[in-house]
């Protein structure tokens, strides 16, 4: 295929998941992109770095899991992936717990060993909590699982990651919290689930093969030069940045990661481990090697912390609350009316994805985009 550099069908602001699945399918149908990102790499969050033969999750601990098997085979006809099962496990002052919380949790909490035996005393400590229409997450959360597992498990480690009380917080956050009266420590109930073997830039690198890519670009900095460089855009990045904040500023939690390299063969014999008390400052310590069962004499870890967004960090959740979901359907109403710009991904749609749902949202866009191409 012909590259015309002088102009390009698509302008795609940003190299993560969304703009590169569109790049790839608008070149199986003939069409060129130019994919433009601010970082130094390509990837997005899903950006993962080899150090030491250890393929570092730099943004955050990335699981591939859904019930979608044309996604599944979508993301396997790129690379190979592992049999990694997310079990993470709670530390609270020291005190290990299972989860998602099972029955292996209940038991250690409790003592409890059948179902029945769970369920009751759940449902004695809602009971007695009083709460029978949540109206926030900490009665959500008391509402599903009492207030043992709230106290040590839940409420320290939400109000870490939201700064704000749990009381505060909308039920919706907590709503789609696993719990499951089986000894069962997978996570997910999804049926597909693994890591890409070699990480997920092999996934972007064999999605932009043969597109080209800038990098350390700011669009915002040369948008007049770049906006002419193709007949649409597909945006991922800010939607409010996007209408220069003309309505005001949507709100994100943002996080901070702090890695360092161990000379241990193993820290803390798990990928994943989170810290639910309040007191310790990060939310979480990651174990990278674990993902691929690694054997190497050395480990990575990285501590997550989370923290207020503000301009300059990176837009990690978004706060989806009365405010800010009224502020976007503001910009929403101005991006439904552009005729030559898409809009995809989490920032663009002010929406937290998982990875096979921004995949799914890139195909469907892709679909609706050439549909009446032959």
């Amino acid at each position: 295929m012909v590259v015309n550099k002088e102009k390009y069908d698509y302008l795609i602001v940003g190299a993560g998941l969304f703009g590169s699945v569109f790049a790839h399918e608008a070149k199986k149908r003939g069409k060129t992109s130019l994919v433009i990102d601010k970082r130094e790499h390509i990837g997005g969050n899903v950006y993962t770095e080899n150090v030491d033969e250890i393929n570092v999750h730099k943004y955050g601990a990335h699981i591939f899991h859904t019930n979608n098997k044309e996604i599944w085979d979508y993301v396997n006809s790129f690379v190979e992936f592992n049999r990694y099962t997310n079990s993470p496990v709670a530390n609270y002052n020291g005190e290990i717990y299972n989860l998602p919380f099972n029955m292996n949790t209940f038991n250690k909490l409790w003592g409890v060993i059948t179902p029945g035996e769970a369920k009751e005393k759940i449902a004695l400590q809602k009971k007695n909590a009083g709460i029978e229409n949540p109206k926030n997450l900490e009665e959500q959360a008391i509402s599903l699982v009492g207030t043992d597992i709230y106290e040590k498990l839940i409420k320290g480690y939400t109000e870490k990651q939201w700064g704000r009380p749990a009381t505060e917080l909308p039920d919706f956050i907590i709503k789609r919290l696993p719990v499951r009266f089986t000894y069962d420590n997978n996570y997910f109930n999804d049926k597909y689930q693994g890591i890409p073997v070699g990480g997920y830039t092999k996934i972007i690198e064999k999605m932009l093969e043969g597109i080209e890519v800038e990098l350390e670009v700011d669009f915002f900095e040369q948008r007049e030069f770049y906006e002419e460089k193709a007949e649409k855009i597909v945006f991922t990045g800010m939607i409010d940045e996007f209408y220069n904040f003309q309505f005001g500023e949507l709100e994100y939690r943002s996080l901070t990661f702090n890695s360092e390299k161990l000379n241990i063969p193993n820290y803390q014999g798990n990928a994943v481990v989170n810290y639910t008390d309040r007191e310790t400052p990060y939310t979480r310590i990651i174990e990278h090697k674990h993902f691929e069962f690694g054997n190497q004499e050395a480990t990575i870890i990285t501590r997550e912390y989370p923290s207020e967004w503000s301009k300059g960090q990176e837009p990690y959740y978004p706060i989806n609350d009365d405010k800010n979901s009224l502020l976007y359907k503001k910009y929403k109403a101005l991006a439904d009316v552009e005729k030559n710009v898409v809009f995809g991904g989490r920032l663009a749609t002010y929406k937290y994805y998982d990875m096979h749902q921004v995949i799914a949202a890139a195909l469907t866009q892709v679909e609706k985009e050439f549909k009446n191409n032959v």
